[in-house]
């Protein structure tokens, strides 16, 4: 009788200890797993990190540079005024040696000196015509600037949710991983 128990139990025991093998494979291969997940999600939050950090830069440099726009501009419009008023100067002496030269020879110098005169409204238009241009063309620039700093910002916006929803998605990946053991 003993005989048979032994034989009887001994496939049993056998059964028991390919079971604990199995058991333990598989508690090994699920720490693997969780291991894997939880380096996967390091790295996804490490990267994620690091381009928010770029881009946290990236919007700091085009503030920086947006906040320049008004100083050049004024500085743009101060050398501009300046050359118009040199030009202006200088239109002005040359309008006093016309008159002086109209003076000493009326008659025949009074049409050279209207055309002089006429030449000189129509450079001084359109150097007007060029700073309001100018003016036009910085305000355009500021604009374009300020667009691509709302895009930049937007897609900035949309991926970090995005990046939350994966953050989100891997957490409840995690949580619903452990409840999927064999009891």
């Amino acid at each position: 009788m003993m005989a048979a128990e032994t034989e009887t139990e001994e496939p049993g025991l056998a059964a028991i200890r390919d079971l604990k093998r199995t058991v333990f494979a598989l508690r090994e291969e699920l720490e693997r797993a969780r291991r894997d997940t939880e380096e996967a999600v390091r790295q996804a939050l490490s990267g994620a990190n690091a381009e928010i950090g770029q881009l946290k830069a990236t919007i700091a440099a085009l503030r920086d540079e947006l906040q320049e726009w008004p100083l050049r501009r004024d500085e743009a419009a101060r050398l501009a005024q300046a050359a118009n008023l040199d030009e202006i100067k200088q239109l002005r002496a040359g309008m006093a040696a016309l008159r002086d030269a109209l003076e000493a020879a009326r008659l025949g110098e009074e049409t050279a000196v209207r055309q002089a005169i006429i030449a000189a409204q129509d450079e001084i238009a359109q150097l007007r015509a060029t700073a309001a241009s100018l003016r036009e063309a910085l305000e355009q620039a500021n604009f374009s600037k300020q667009a691509d700093i709302a895009a930049a910002r937007a897609q900035d916006h949309a991926e970090l949710v995005q990046l939350q929803a994966t953050v989100r998605a891997l957490r409840e990946q995690l949580q619903a991983a452990p409840g999927k053991n064999p009891k």
